[in-house]
């Protein structure tokens, strides 16, 4: 006798009468939008519609974040301009940074998100200081976009009671020597593949996620008056999330290598079978063959032995910062100009160490040429 009676009828659903005289079932709640359900009722199908038209789920898939939510926030800012114009490897770092953030704090209103809350982010990563910077600079970029947008009134990065980890003391990854390069070129000749790479990193002095980019569509040749073609190779870095163009010219040193090869068809660092690779990839390739060369030190050691040899060739930090793509108004560049100064001056004043005099350097022939007139 009860179970024949009528159940009573989910919240939100009406059972409207359309201008073709038929009947359907359809979710509205109060005054909003109707959400027509199409399979038939009583079924597990229209059960399912009838739970995503009153939750706002889409069917079958994963919530819809709420406009008020960090989720949100999130994907608003990677349709942006701000986020496309980031280096691809940048964007890609911050998107990792993010899938572990958001797993918990994605429905989070991005309103309530304050300075405290930056603070433990990166005390919860105190002990990988790099991953704690990272994570500071996918906050920054996201609510300083949002405070331009006016989702938010205040930037919680920029309190200045954060305390943004320090930068451990040393030199980073050790430079190569002028030994170490000729040990490796004993090991891989040329006609190698390792050795157009050693020779593309050194003469170029690219990032490794730039250097397997660089190909022959980035030299433009010219021929001078006297016969000779001048090449230069013009292409656009991917540090900080900033796009710099480099230019620089391609000596015959490096255009010998490529030319003996091998390379592939559009980026001269490629792989056994002659395809690109990927800057991680290359990486761990040109520490191996190092390693077999017997040297234990990385792709950005050459890098720094490529900084070095310009600046004790006389580079200014104005050049350097060109030709190796740095935008930190001097600052990496004054390392190596400050090292080569340095090793010059100690070079030119190591004599007055004698203080028995007898090493002291010849006097230039003018002051010699007078010396003899006085005699």
């Amino acid at each position: 006798m009860i179970s024949d009676m009528p159940r009573p009828r989910p919240p939100h659903l009406q059972h409207e009468k359309t201008r073709h005289g038929k009947y359907v079932w359809v979710v509205r709640i109060g005054k909003g939008p109707r959400t027509r359900i199409q399979a038939p009722y009583g079924t597990p199908e229209f059960n399912a519609e009838y739970q995503a038209a009153v939750t706002g789920e889409p069917l079958g898939g994963k919530p819809s974040a709420s406009r008020a939510s960090l989720q949100w926030l999130w994907d608003s800012y990677r349709e942006t301009g701000v986020w496309t114009g980031l280096a691809a490897s940048t964007r890609r770092q911050r998107e990792n940074i993010m899938l572990h953030v958001l797993k918990d704090a994605g429905p989070t209103p991005y309103a309530a998100i304050q300075a405290q809350h930056i603070q433990a982010g990166l005390d919860r990563r105190a002990t990988t200081p790099a991953a704690a910077r990272n994570f500071l600079d996918t906050m920054k970029g996201m609510f300083r976009w949002a405070k331009k947008r006016k989702h938010v009134k205040t930037d919680p990065t920029a309190d200045a009671d954060i305390e943004a980890p320090k930068r451990k003391k040393g030199k980073g990854f050790p430079a190569w020597t002028r030994e170490d390069v000729e040990t490796y070129r004993r090991r891989w000749p040329l006609g190698t593949r390792q050795r157009v790479w050693l020779d593309v990193l050194l003469y170029t002095g690219p990032r490794r996620g730039d250097a397997v980019q660089i190909g022959r569509q980035h030299v433009k040749q010219t021929l001078n008056p006297d016969g000779a073609i001048s090449r230069v190779a013009t292409f656009k870095t991917e540090k900080s999330g900033e796009l710099v163009t480099v230019t620089m010219p391609i000596l015959d040193v490096l255009w010998q290598t490529l030319e003996i090869g091998p390379t592939g068809d559009l980026t001269w660092i490629c792989g056994a079978r002659g395809r690109p690779l990927a800057k991680e990839a290359f990486g761990n390739d040109f520490s191996e063959a190092a390693r077999q060369a017997g040297i234990k030190k990385s792709a950005h050691g050459v890098r720094k032995i490529a900084a070095t040899i310009a600046a004790e060739n006389g580079a200014t930090e104005k050049e350097l910062d060109a030709l190796f793509g740095w935008v930190d108004g001097g600052r990496t560049s004054g390392i190596y100009t400050r090292e080569a100064n340095r090793a010059r001056l100690a070079t030119q004043a190591g004599h007055k160490l004698d203080e028995t005099g007898t090493s002291m350097p010849a006097p230039p022939r003018v002051v010699r040429a007078i010396s003899e007139k006085i005699k």
